[in-house]
């Protein structure tokens, strides 16, 4: 396949439309130009990789049809209109099936193509009949408009689809700043470009006894949450509040007040702080991270910690600053490397309870990115085009094999294919991917009193292929051969880690292939995972 067409069927994937149920106003333009053209019979036809998709259609059923028997699929990639009086008595078309009375008795031809702004042709807008005829310029001319209508409602839905993506990341992403804020005991506060207060998180609203309040000015802030120096009884003049220097200066750090409410404690708090950019440099507004420090002013050791408090406190604002700005990353390797650094840093100041804390922690954060992954794969096998072709299994087995070399090498496993050669319709990344799963397993879960050997082996049963993963290992309790293809359930009785996503993810790529997924015990014991792919071609999205 060219690297336009690649492109072609990106293009055309990217907009959705593809076996989507038409709406009202994709189904009202076809009905349009089958007027304007004077004709019974208009269709909307969309050419994937293999077929020809009819969205919406007039005047007769559609459906799909060989990309090989289509009339459009000609000269579509040509971008150009194509208006053929007679058909029959056409080079290019007359022993096309559409023609010859195969699939229709068309005679009247004419198709508008259906070409993005980046030039990739979709498909086209059809319109037929079975007697010869003639289009006008002008007829010519709204059929090129309705064609363009056509591309303009894709990329609308295009759009409306992106702009809810969008929002629920950005929603995912306020919900996910929300808890770090409210979980962490250094109180944050954020205000716009002009000083009004936007975010209290749980510790300043405890601290003040007050949530944020936008209508109070800035010259009252000292006054209205009870700020004062350093002292405890100055009250904080307005041009030494940390949130307005930011406001002015674009940082702070090292400054100190004091939050004095009526009806609670006074807290001794260190502030840094810093502006919150736009991307374009324009001043978004300011953020401060306020760490209480008054029992650790009694002696010098306290202060030493309370200065360490102040770099932390530095730290979690640069990341809250990037949440703000839209800019936040890896979270996970974020929180791993601050562990890194507070077991480097402070080694001698931590016991060794602490130091087996911070590697505990440490572990669950690596198993939680191995999770994350895990998941990724399994959302990855459920998304995109099931694309089916002939693949060879020994092929699929060879190069899972080699993906696996260490994995294998490492578990002493054999590994053969039964028989040596047998095709299988199906998409061949997912198998492999499935396959890989498979495998992985077999090796991950063998009987360490015996040589791990494993067989895959494939037969043709009625309808569909037969494919089989057999081990000698451990092997699953009969009670659990269900529940460990559910999601993050795995066999109790193995008391080996992991994550219960795996077989999860075999099952949703047999799913999407239309086929079914279950588990055995092997003759003279381990384990043997079987799948079913249909021996038609068509796939199944799920």
């Amino acid at each position: 396949m060219s690297r336009d067409e690649h492109q072609r069927l990106a293009a055309l994937h990217e907009y959705r439309v593809l076996d989507a149920p038409a709406d009202d106003e994709l189904e009202a333009v076809v009905r349009v130009a089958a007027m304007v053209a004077g004709v019974p019979t208009a269709t909307l036809n969309l050419i994937d990789e293999h077929r020809q998709c009819q969205l919406t259609t007039a005047g007769f059923t559609g459906g799909d049809s060989a990309r090989s028997d289509s009339m459009c699929a000609l000269r579509f990639q040509d971008g150009q209109f194509v208006h053929v009086r007679d058909a029959r008595t056409d080079p290019t078309y007359r022993d096309n099936p559409w023609v010859t009375g195969v699939l229709a008795d068309v005679r009247f031809y004419a198709s508008a193509p259906l070409v993005t702004p980046q030039g990739h042709a979709l498909g086209t807008l059809c319109v037929f009949d079975s007697v010869p005829r003639e289009l006008t310029g002008e007829q010519i001319e709204r059929l090129q408009d309705l064609a363009g209508v056509i591309l303009a409602l894709f990329e609308r839905r295009r759009q409306a689809r992106v702009m809810a993506e969008l929002a629920a990341e950005a929603e995912a992403r306020q919900q996910f700043t929300d808890t770090v804020l409210d979980t962490i005991d250094v109180a944050v506060v954020a205000a716009d470009r002009s000083g009004h207060l936007t975010v209290f998180n749980r510790a300043a609203r405890d601290w003040h006894g007050l949530d944020a309040d936008p209508s109070v000015e800035p010259a009252d802030f000292a006054e209205r949450y009870r700020l004062f120096r350093a002292d405890g009884a100055t009250p904080l003049p307005s041009e030494e509040i940390p949130l307005l220097r930011v406001l002015r200066g674009g940082a702070v750090s090292d400054a100190e007040l004091v939050i004095r409410p009526d009806d609670r404690p006074a807290r001794h708090v260190v502030v840094g702080g810093r502006a919150l950019p736009a991307p374009d440099g324009t001043p978004l507004g300011a953020v401060v991270a306020m760490t209480d420090v008054t029992a650790d002013r009694a002696q010098q050791q306290a202060l030493r910690e309370a200065h360490a408090e102040l770099l932390r406190s530095n730290a979690e604002l640069e990341q809250f600053a990037a949440v703000v700005s839209h800019d936040l990353a890896a979270p996970l390797a974020v929180v791993n490397g601050y562990l890194e650094l507070l077991g480097d840093h402070y080694a001698t100041e931590i016991d060794a309870q602490g130091q087996n804390w911070i590697g505990a922690t440490v572990r669950a954060v690596g198993r939680m990115q191995a999770l994350i992954e895990s998941l990724l794969t399994y959302a990855r096998a459920g998304s995109g085009p099931c694309r089916r072709a002939d693949a060879d299994l020994a092929e699929l087995v060879d190069q899972v094999l080699t993906d696996l070399r260490e994995t294998i090498r490492d578990g002493g496993a054999t590994v053969r294919v039964t028989p040596p050669r047998i095709t299988l319709p199906c998409d061949p990344t997912l198998v492999r991917q499935l396959l890989q799963n498979l495998i992985g397993n077999a090796v991950k879960y063998r009987d360490p009193a015996r040589d791990c050997r494993i067989e895959v082996c494939a037969r043709r049963q009625g309808d569909e292929y037969v494919v089989t993963v057999r081990d000698n290992g451990i092997g699953i309790p009969a009670d659990q051969r269900r529940r460990v293809f559910e999601m993050f359930a795995r066999a109790e009785a193995a008391g080996i880690a992991g994550h219960g996503v795996g077989l999860s993810t075999c099952e949703r790529i047999v799913t999407r292939h239309g086929g079914r997924i279950w588990a055995d015990a092997a003759t003279g014991g381990g384990t043997a995972i079987s799948f079913t792919l249909p021996v038609s071609r068509t796939p199944t999205d799920a």
